[in-house]
């Protein structure tokens, strides 16, 4: 163990060995892990209290635990010293490429549309990292779920989020075949749909999607009803072009169906375009260099500046 004093320790290191200490309890495992003797760094701690004029850290023979104004330190001063440190390593590796793994959260289309055409740029600047993306249209907790950041709707991104919108601004259509409205007629309101064949979107809770629908202001969701539920659009696609019922999709998958004729959209005046996606993660959490590559490389693309959103609760 290394026996260099903590006397003098900068402001820096002594608010560092002080969280090291307020996290570990003790002192002795604390200075273990700075590489330090417990008496110098309990001289150091002692120094911080006196510049501070504040008890930070109850000791006694067999605990240490921070007091009150030391647990409000510790809880502000630990994601500062989090991205201190981060941003020390940042500026140490520039030049070098970016390594490790990237996870990523996003809903199965937006990947096709919005990550699939820069992945190649990706990996010629990040060719170190491992970029893991899960593709499910379910809500996630990012943070919880070890995601560094996720692709959503804005209206249903939590609090606190830094979000960057994603283009082009997506739209849903109700389309089916010509054959199809021959024999079953072309609904006129959206509510017309309960009385017709319609293909659900399931979700992996077993909920089923409400249509959802608005016109000068009027909005209303409709339960439609029919003799399939999937969960993937393209197969949702097929089954639209294989004339068993209606289907609500993104236009970007639809686009081609509908130019070459083998699909017909309706209700198109009650489907505005959505609020979009957001490529978001937490506002408090250091960003990763192949996080940030990956942004860059979005913002090229589509030539939309990132922005901090207030956003609503989940």
């Amino acid at each position: 163990m290394k026996n260099r004093p903590m006397h003098g320790a900068t402001s820096f290191d002594a608010l560092a060995a002080f969280a090291r200490v307020a996290e570990c309890r003790s002192f002795s495992e604390a200075a273990r892990q700075l590489g330090v003797t417990p008496s110098a760094l309990s001289h150091s701690l002692r120094q911080l209290e006196a510049t501070l004029n504040l008890r930070l850290l109850h000791r006694t023979t067999r605990s240490v635990s921070p007091t009150e104004a030391g647990q409000m330190l510790l809880d502000r001063l630990t994601p500062a010293l989090q991205d201190m440190r981060q941003t020390l390593h940042d500026v140490q590796s520039m030049g070098e490429s970016p390594s490790g793994k990237l996870r990523l959260n996003v809903p199965r289309h937006t990947a096709r549309m919005v990550l699939a055409p820069v992945l190649g740029a990706f990996h010629a600047r990040c060719p170190n990292v491992e970029l893991e993306i899960v593709t499910e249209d379910r809500m996630v907790d990012i943070v919880r779920d070890g995601f560094d950041a996720g692709i959503r709707f804005g209206e249903r991104l939590a609090n606190d989020m830094v979000a960057m919108p994603i283009r082009p601004v997506p739209r849903f259509l109700v389309v089916g075949t010509p054959g199809y409205f021959e024999k079953h007629g072309v609904p006129k309101t959206p509510e017309d749909l309960k009385s017709h064949l319609c293909i659900n979107r399931r979700f992996s809770s077993g909920a089923r999607y409400a249509w959802e629908f608005e016109k000068k202001g009027r909005a209303l969701e409709v339960q439609v009803q029919g003799p399939l539920a999937l969960d993937d659009d393209i197969v949702i696609m097929q089954a639209a072009l294989a004339g068993i019922g209606l289907a609500y999709l993104y236009d970007s998958i639809v686009s081609n169906a509908l130019a070459s004729g083998a699909l017909k959209c309706v209700l198109a005046d009650w489907c505005p375009p959505t609020e979009g996606f957001y490529l978001y993660y937490p506002s408090r959490h250091h960003v990763p260099t192949a996080l940030r590559i990956l942004i860059e490389l979005l913002q090229a693309e589509q030539a939309i500046p990132e922005t901090r959103i207030p956003s609503p609760s989940i």
